[in-house]
């Protein structure tokens, strides 16, 4: 499947193309990823990663190590930064301190991506629904996007502790597109992240891949995603103003 660049058929410059909302969206829903997607947290995840190793004497792995490292909930994190360090430790205490730092401190330094604002804002505007699926335990990821006046743009967010298998499994998307009242065809599923795009194709939903977050391009495109965004506002365009020959409706 070849990956598209997002072009709009009217042929008008990103900032005009946000603006330009006449037409209507094939999509209904966009389901968001959280971590490389919507915000970049990476500052924040390293520090209470950091804390938690201090435990154990272990260093904080670079921040461009973490971000290569996220993505798999915190468990997973911990599990892949002592494999780094080639150490074994207590992972139920290390995972336990993590989250109680990162509880204290989980928009310190995160900032939501360039774009992402007017991005939302778009697709609202559009008549397009926005949710989030992540991998970071729901109550945290509520808290986020509320310390950065971003919680009111979507319909849900769910996470892990939410009743949901973890990405890539679809149960938390099909269950947002259930409540939405619409179909997977209808649906758009925009992430960073290998279970990002998993997890579109498991539910049937439109996978575009967020190349601006921490998985490489390339990686991303191995997944064979049906388009790649190079930024949030791309992303929206994908979505209101698919490429023509893309079937967004399922019919």
């Amino acid at each position: 499947m070849s990956l598209s660049s997002g072009d709009s058929p009217t042929g008008l410059p990103p900032s005009q193309l946000l603006l330009d909302l006449d037409a209507v969206a094939a999509i209904d829903l966009v389901i968001f990823d959280l971590d490389g997607t919507l915000v970049d947290t990476a500052p924040d995840i390293a520090g209470a990663l950091g804390a938690a190793l201090a435990a154990v004497r272990v260093p904080t792995p670079p921040l461009a190590a973490v971000k290569e490292m996220v993505g798999d909930g915190a468990r997973e994190l911990i599990r892949r930064a002592l494999a780094h360090a080639g150490v074994e430790a207590d992972l139920d205490a290390l995972h336990a301190a993590l989250l109680a730092h990162y509880r204290a401190h989980v928009s310190d330094r995160s900032s939501a991506y360039p774009g992402v604002t007017a991005a939302l804002a778009a697709l609202h505007a559009g008549g397009v629904a926005t949710a989030v699926v992540t991998n970071k335990p729901g109550d945290i990821a509520r808290r986020l996007l509320q310390d950065l006046a971003l919680a009111d743009r979507f319909v849900a967010v769910i996470g892990d502790g939410d009743g949901f298998a973890r990405k890539p499994d679809p149960a938390a998307a099909l269950s947002l597109i259930a409540d939405n009242r619409t179909r997977p065809a209808r649906t758009a599923v925009v992430g960073d992240g290998l279970p990002d795009m998993r997890m579109a194709r498991a539910t049937g939903a439109r996978a575009i891949a967020a190349a601006w977050g921490y998985v490489a391009p390339d990686r991303l495109a191995a997944e064979s995603p049906d388009a790649l965004a190079h930024t949030a506002e791309e992303a929206a365009r994908l979505v209101l103003f698919p490429s023509p020959g893309t079937d967004t409706t399922g019919q």
